[in-house]
């Protein structure tokens, strides 16, 4: 499957690369509030402008791109590789506590829970909560939370 990769940016100008598979995939997940910010939470998203190449009047073309040339294609797919297997590594060395997430953060934090890396499944407002009481997380798409990758 093919996607299409966005700059995206939060009502408080952080940048971040959202990744979709079309447009209207960006426009209903932004509608349902599955995109936030993994700086601040926000999930005020707007996709920003982006302008592969100007038209402007008496410039130079432009030098070869290395997706012209063929050598982006591999060191993306490197790339995406190495991402990919630091992902699974991350999935096999984590408990999934799934929906419970924020609570057994929230234990683990306080001492009530015994000390692990957890994963799992959070809403936009239970990350805000979480970092208001000090407590970091870092969300992650949720193809990536998939026990099938690993």
């Amino acid at each position: 499957m093919a996607y299409k990769v966005f700059d995206l940016q939060c009502e408080h100008g952080h940048v971040f690369e959202g990744w979709f598979s079309s447009h209207a995939d960006f426009d209903t997940q932004r509608e349902r509030g599955l995109i936030s910010c993994p700086l601040c939470n926000s999930t005020s998203i707007d996709k920003k402008l982006s302008a592969p190449m100007l038209n402007v009047s008496g410039a130079k073309a432009p030098a070869e791109t290395p997706a012209e040339s063929g050598r982006a294609s591999a060191v993306t797919a490197g790339m995406q590789a190495k991402a990919l297997q630091h992902l699974r590594q991350l999935l096999r060395q984590t408990e999934n506590v799934g929906e419970r997430f924020a609570a057994e953060a929230r234990a683990i934090h306080h001492g009530d829970a015994p000390e692990r890396p957890i994963r799992g499944v959070a809403t936009p407002e239970e990350r805000k909560s979480l970092a208001e009481e000090g407590i970091a997380v870092t969300p992650i798409p949720a193809l990536l939370d998939d026990d099938r990758l690993q």
